[in-house]
């Protein structure tokens, strides 16, 4: 099985964290933190710079290691760290995505997370406020 390897981003502000839906190919409809695929020769750090850059128009501060994902999808293996993030320049807009929401510890298991996507957001749910 082919193991694709993503950095994700758990962009903070205050005690709420962004989720994003996507809105192409097989998981358009899905909720997730943004980011993608690391090229080779970036690092994690970099990959996840140049993702939210690319999807957001956003400059982000890339903060420490939330966790890191290993999981089975039907044809894939993926491989996904996350890391806290903080946005320092830009103004958000949507391109692979159709909708953003900012959520608290309270509605942040109110939307239908990709499978990946759901370990992290437990860890998180534990250290929002």
């Amino acid at each position: 099985m082919k193991t694709v390897k993503v950095v994700a981003a758990a962009i903070r502000d205050g005690d709420r964290i962004l989720a994003t839906r996507r809105n192409y190919g097989e998981f358009k409809g899905g909720w997730e933190f943004p980011g993608g695929k690391i090229e080779p020769g970036e690092t994690p750090e970099e990959a996840l710079r140049r993702e939210l850059r690319e999807e957001l128009q956003l400059e982000i501060a890339v903060g420490d290691l939330v966790g890191k994902v290993e999981y089975d999808y039907p044809t894939f293996h993926l491989s996904m760290q996350c890391y806290w993030a903080e946005i320092t320049a830009g103004h958000m807009t949507l391109s692979v995505h159709d909708a953003l929401r900012w959520l608290g510890r309270e509605d942040i298991g109110t939307v239908a997370w990709l499978p990946a996507d759901t370990d992290i957001v437990a860890e998180i749910k534990a250290k929002l406020g």
